[in-house]
């Protein structure tokens, strides 16, 4: 489906710091997604996927550290956020074509195999669908701070509120969101680059619906496409890592549904860190990651 997309100057991100990978770019059904890679293009792929309303500059702490392990480190901007084309309407985003577009970049357009996801927020949900659809195409799984909801059971009064705000706000504070998510105080120039993708409110479409497409009810449309991976995470049999951070109160009771799901699903806590752990502690995050592929080869 061809939708009317908004695409953000280059200009917008000539002062990023910390964040000096070229951008690369890959056609998914008419649309330009663009994302960075570090580290050998030989080496075992890492995809990384962020979630709401970042952008693969929050993995900027944990690319050098895979990289420097000899691993191909990939991260994707999604749809609507980053240096990625934004639909300009809200109405042209929906789950089942941002899994879609992340598929056609890590498929089609990389050819990527024997790859290990690593998700988080929306990363996860996008992600953890992609492996249970696509098993032969993953060796192992990162799950951090994200789960995969069905509507099957109710979400906290809070996140009902969050999603209210983000839909309606006259302008919508993207380095702010960021920041309620951090144990840390960022710094000027990051809060600027968080803000970078977005000139103006038209190009907000991705942040601002994207908590409107989480399956809230049993009918949703996601609903029975969530059930179906929950299925086929049941008989996962390759490594699988809980990885989630010890503040985060948007996420933090996924972690032991993930662990208890998924059949011998290893779990580690980054401590110190809240919602958007590359960001409070990217370098350890980074070091999981690496040590968990590097204790896990031959398993996969």
């Amino acid at each position: 489906m061809r939708v009317r997309a908004l695409r953000t100057p280059q200009d917008r991100f000539a002062a990023l710091p910390d964040f000096g990978y070229p951008p690369r770019y890959a056609d998914v059904g008419g649309l330009r997604m663009a994302y960075v890679a570090a580290g050998p293009p030989d080496g075992e792929p890492v995809l990384l996927l962020h979630g709401e309303p970042s952008w693969s500059f929050l993995y900027r702490k944990v690319l050098p550290v895979l990289a420097d392990a000899g691993l191909r480190a990939i991260a994707a901007d999604l749809v609507g956020f980053g240096r990625s084309d934004k639909p300009a309407e809200m109405s042209d985003h929906s789950y089942a074509r941002h899994v879609e577009w992340v598929r056609a970049l890590a498929f089609d357009a990389l050819g990527l195999s024997g790859v290990t996801l690593v998700g988080q927020d929306w990363g996860g949900l996008i992600g953890l669908r992609l492996v249970a659809e696509h098993p032969g195409r993953f060796a192992r799984v990162v799950a951090a701070n994200t789960g995969l909801p069905t509507g099957d059971h109710p979400m906290p009064e809070i996140w009902l509120r969050f999603r209210e705000v983000v839909r309606t706000a006259p302008v919508l504070g993207i380095s702010r969101l960021v920041q309620a998510g951090c144990r840390s105080v960022l710094a000027g120039e990051v809060l600027a680059a968080y803000e970078a993708p977005f000139p103006d409110e038209s190009f907000k479409a991705g942040p601002r619906v994207m908590p409107s497409l989480v399956p809230t009810t049993p009918g949703d449309p996601a609903s029975a496409a969530n059930r179906a991976a929950w299925q086929q995470l049941s008989a996962w049999d390759k490594p699988f890592l809980v990885a989630f951070s010890d503040s985060d109160p948007i996420t933090g009771a996924m972690a032991p549904i993930l662990k208890a799901a998924v059949p011998g699903a290893a779990e580690t806590v980054i401590e110190g860190a809240g919602h958007f752990l590359q960001e409070d502690a990217g370098e350890r995050l980074g070091t999981v990651i690496a040590d968990f592929i590097c204790g896990t080869r031959g398993r996969t």
